[in-house]
C-alpha cells in the first residue's frame, strides 16, 4: 500500500523561509513534485523531478525554491526562501510510480504575512 505523509508548512513572514517534505513508501518512484492551491485558485504545479532526475519550476517560484529528492526517490523536499504572500496556499507533494499511477500526500498550508 502506497503510503506519503508530508510535512513542514506553517505560517512565516515575508521575506522568510520554510522547508518542505514528503515520504513516500509502498512502491518503486520516478518522478515526484509539488504543486499548491490557493484559495479560489486552481492548483498549479511548483516543480517537478523527472525520471532523468531534471528538475523544472513554475516562473513563480524560480530562484526562490529548490526541491530536492534522495537518491532512493523516497524523499522530496521544497525548500521555499523570500516567501511573498503570493505564496500562500495548501502545498501538495505527489510521487509517480514506475507503474505510472500517480499518488498525492495530504496536503499542508503554507502562510506567508505581510
Amino acid at each position: 500500500q502506497v503510503q506519503l505523509v508530508e510535512s513542514g508548512g506553517g505560517l512565516v513572514q515575508a521575506g522568510g523561509s520554510l522547508r518542505l517534505s514528503c515520504a513516500a513508501s509502498g512502491s518503486i518512484f520516478s518522478s515526484m513534485g509539488w504543486y499548491r492551491q490557493a484559495p479560489g485558485k486552481q492548483r498549479e504545479l511548483v516543480a517537478v523531478i523527472g525520471s532523468g532526475g531534471s528538475t523544472k519550476y513554475s516562473d513563480s517560484v524560480k530562484g526562490r525554491f529548490t526541491m530536492s529528492r534522495d537518491g532512493a526517490k523516497k524523499t522530496t523536499d521544497l525548500q521555499m526562501n523570500s516567501l511573498k504572500p503570493e505564496d500562500t496556499a495548501v502545498y501538495y507533494c505527489y510521487f509517480r510510480d514506475n507503474y505510472g499511477h500517480v499518488y498525492w500526500g495530504q496536503g499542508t498550508q503554507v502562510t506567508v504575512s505581510p
